[in-house]
């Protein structure tokens, strides 16, 4: 069985425009963590691929290095050693997801359980046209 090349390792190069851009990624994720139970795959790894022009599979690797413990320790290591996990990034993103995730709690507790089904139904759908209809 012929194994692909490991691809060479990549940062990301952390300008402070850079950083705040991942501070807000780990915000926004947290804070829809925190109303709808989720963060990494629904908003973290598109709003890094599509406002970062990241690539997926290293936008995968630095979302689960930023919420390692204790889901994604095995899973972080292996995009790490496939050169797809920037730790300094997904420290920033996981910052923002600890702030976030207690403002998204606060938000949604007022909220009906309808009104919330219908919000996460229409961050779906346009983070699912997002993917499927822009670049």
């Amino acid at each position: 069985m012929d194994q692909q090349p490991k691809e060479q390792k990549r940062v990301i190069t952390l300008s402070v425009g850079m950083i705040i851009n991942l501070l807000l990624i780990g915000l926004v994720a947290g804070v829809a963590g925190g109303m709808f139970g989720i963060g990494g795959g629904a908003i973290m790894v598109p709003a890094m691929v599509l406002l970062l022009a990241l690539d997926q599979k290293f936008a995968t690797g630095t979302s689960i290095g930023a919420q390692i413990l204790p889901v994604g320790l095995l899973g972080a290591f292996v995009y790490y050693k496939e050169g797809n996990l920037d730790w300094r990034a997904s420290i920033i993103i996981a910052i923002g997801l600890l702030i976030g995730t207690f403002f998204g709690a606060k938000i949604a507790a007022p909220i009906s359980s309808a009104t919330m089904k219908k919000f996460y139904g229409a961050f779906l759908f346009i983070i699912g046209a997002r993917y499927l209809f822009w670049k």
